[in-house]
């Protein structure tokens, strides 16, 4: 063996060998691994399925319905224009008076004293004044015989202007305290219903309290509290649509109205405004404080309907994922008009034929290959 290490030739003719053999082994094993490359297949990218549909174009009519009551458009708080104690209220709720019927007297017997008052004051005045002109006349026949002087009949005129004047005021005085006598008692001011009552017998009551509220049954409103939104929504029309009025109980009961007054400012607690509509020939059924739907057909517009699982959302934007030509899904921003319960109404942003994706928004990147379910492109 160590001949053999001493051996260069031998050694040179083994070391060459050796490597020989490594090269060929190496090779086979490249070989084998290239083979094994080449069998393999490419990956191919997944392509999601989807559901969609096609975007149609749609003539819509922008139907509002709000929920609200029926109130009296003509509604009076009656109440006394002087201050007593309540003697007698004659008027219930729900009972029917007419014009000029007394509804509430209060205890007069102050006011009538003032009457009595006022009365001697008139009686006292008219003396004091037929005194002053049989003076004025007797002074006067005297300085026209030059027995008197000029001072005495300016003093003598002058009580008789005064004696007028204080007739003047105890007359205006006696008119004021017979009308506050009639006072005492409430009329109606016009034909209608008592809807409310605000004081019972025995009560003091103040100037201007309500005691009795009276409400024409012939004219009514339909009272409805509309959203902010609504009117932001709302087509620009000079003439107000007409609504059409309905009862809760029973639907088949309607009226037609006309919007007569839309409130200028929003309640501070809702944050909604007030319309009152005005019913036209309201059915006897239609009592004031009843339940009612009020239905208004708006101006129609070209819209187009989605499914509410079809809206996504791009930088706080409402938009959908439109599938192009090539299968690949791009981001549309749309305009909204309004938002359903289970579908969105969109006014803006997509063009006839747009294949929206409706179902599985949620998994698409832009430009992503996409394919649609079958029987799901309509």
């Amino acid at each position: 063996m160590i001949a053999l290490f001493h051996n260069r030739p031998l050694r040179r003719r083994l070391v060459a060998g050796s490597i020989a053999v490594l090269a060929c082994g190496g090779a086979m094993v490249w070989h084998g691994a290239r083979s094994e490359a080449s069998n393999v297949k490419p990956a191919v990218a997944e392509t999601k399925l989807v559901k969609a549909m096609a975007a149609v174009p749609m003539l819509s009519a922008d139907t509002r319905i709000a929920i609200g009551e029926i109130r009296p458009r003509l509604e009076s708080d009656l109440g006394f224009r002087v201050s007593g104690k309540l003697l007698e209220r004659v008027a219930e709720i729900g009972s029917t008076v007419k014009k000029g019927e007394v509804l509430a007297r209060i205890e007069d017997q102050d006011y009538r004293n003032r009457l009595a008052s006022a009365e001697a004051d008139v009686a006292a005045a008219q003396a004091v004044l037929v005194e002053a002109k049989a003076a004025e006349a007797r002074i006067g026949a005297l300085l026209a015989k030059g027995f008197t002087t000029r001072a005495n009949y300016d003093a003598t005129l002058k009580n008789l202007r005064s004696a007028q004047a204080k007739l003047k005021s105890a007359n205006i005085a006696f008119d004021m305290a017979k009308d506050q006598l009639g006072y005492t008692e409430l009329h109606a001011e016009f034909d209608g219903i008592v809807t409310a009552t605000g004081a019972e017998a025995g009560q003091s009551v103040n100037v201007g309290q309500m005691v009795v509220r009276v409400a024409d049954p012939e004219s009514r409103d339909a009272v409805f509290s509309i959203a902010e939104a609504v009117f932001a929504n709302a087509p620009d029309t000079k003439q107000p649509p007409k609504v059409t009025v309905s009862l809760l109980s029973n639907p088949a009961i309607t009226a037609v109205g006309s919007i007569r007054e839309i409130a200028p400012m929003a309640d501070a607690a809702t944050r909604t405004f007030q319309v009152k509509v005005s019913i036209e020939n309201a059915p006897n059924e239609m009592r004031f404080g009843a339940s009612v739907a009020g239905r208004a057909e708006m101006g129609g517009a070209t819209v187009m309907v989605l499914p509410g699982s079809a809206l996504f959302d791009k930088g706080g934007e409402p938009a959908v994922w439109v599938v192009s030509a090539s299968s690949a899904v791009e981001l549309k921003p749309v305009t909204v008009a309004r938002y359903e319960t289970d579908r969105v109404v969109v006014s803006g942003g997509l063009a006839k034929g747009d294949l929206v994706v409706t179902a599985g928004v949620n998994r698409l990147r832009e430009h992503e290959k996409v394919r649609i379910v079958e029987g799901e492109e309509k």
